[in-house]
């Protein structure tokens, strides 16, 4: 009997071997394999004809090259200003929703729209509003301020945290509607009895329970956030003001010369910020919201 069952154990396990393969092998041809050969780049000098091991020595240099620098200075930037907006609004914008306000459907629809919308489509509207001669620059000049170029000003990171924020304010706010419905309604109803006010309830109840929505909206905008570089290269293409040059600029134009050691050393760097962001943001979120656990 032990010995009949220790077969069909077996050949579960082998079953599963069978159904699991094509999807290990996927994620080893497509991304543990590229994962090396980054690594192997970026501590070899692929430019000798042995590829001999240099250790850190392209780190070193990445570090003193000053469109490394701007892009890495850029790139925290717009992170840091656009990641708390997209979170915090989101939030907003779901608490207004959830209570009972004029013209909801056309207000979730406005934000919900980009998500239906292709990013050149987005990117075009952008283009329209702020180009010299677009929209705002007419509406600026009305009030009788003078035209300004904002995608080659100071104001162009501002242009584009603009777009990012329109872009995912919507699925965000989503997320956070759904988190909002999850909430124990005795909570709420207890602390209305007990005379709580609207802001001690959002921040001892709402905000407790909606933690792990905070913590996987804050991970997917830093995502989204080092992603920017498409929209940014459709507006203002490889080499935009400098506010502009981030580190996926960086990469693509060391990808283009070839020069494959600055390219996988700063993919490296920007892998481990990355992982511990993320893992700073799991750290929080599990001492926030430890006391709702369960």
């Amino acid at each position: 009997m032990r010995a009949r069952q220790r077969i069909e154990r077996g050949k579960d396990f082998l079953r599963s071997l069978c159904y699991l393969c094509p999807s290990f092998l996927g994620v080893c041809l497509f991304f543990i394999v590229p994962f090396g050969v980054v690594i192997k780049y970026a501590l070899t000098d692929t430019s000798a004809a042995d590829a001999a091991f240099v250790g850190i020595e392209n780190f070193k240099k990445l570090m003193t090259n000053a469109a490394f620098k701007l892009a890495a200075k850029n790139t925290l930037t717009f992170s840091a200003a656009a990641v708390p907006l997209s979170v915090i609004l989101a939030i907003v914008l779901a608490l207004m929703l959830e209570s009972r306000i004029p013209m909801k459907s056309a207000f979730r629809s406005f934000f919900l729209s980009p998500m239906m919308v292709p990013v050149a489509s987005i990117v075009l509207i952008w283009q329209v509003l702020f180009n010299y001669n677009g929209t705002v620059n007419v509406l600026v000049e009305v009030f009788g301020a003078k035209a300004i170029d904002w995608l080659n000003s100071d104001y162009a990171q501002l242009v584009v945290i603009l777009l990012f924020l329109w872009k995912n304010l919507g699925y965000n706010m989503i997320l956070f509607m759904s988190g909002l419905h999850n909430i124990p309604k005795a909570l709420l109803e207890y602390a209305d009895v007990e005379g709580a006010s609207e802001w001690y309830k959002f921040w001892a109840i709402k905000l407790r329970y909606l933690s792990p929505t905070v913590l996987f909206v804050t991970i997917l905008s830093l995502i989204n956030s080092f992603k920017i570089f498409r929209e940014v290269y459709l507006l203002a293409g490889n080499y935009p003001y400098e506010g502009l040059y981030t580190l996926q600029h960086f990469m693509n134009n060391m990808f283009n010369s070839l020069d494959y050691q600055k390219l996988s050393a700063a993919a490296i760097i920007m892998a481990i910020v990355m992982i511990v962001l993320i893992a700073l943001l799991f750290i929080i979120e599990n001492w926030f919201g430890k006391d709702v656990e369960g």
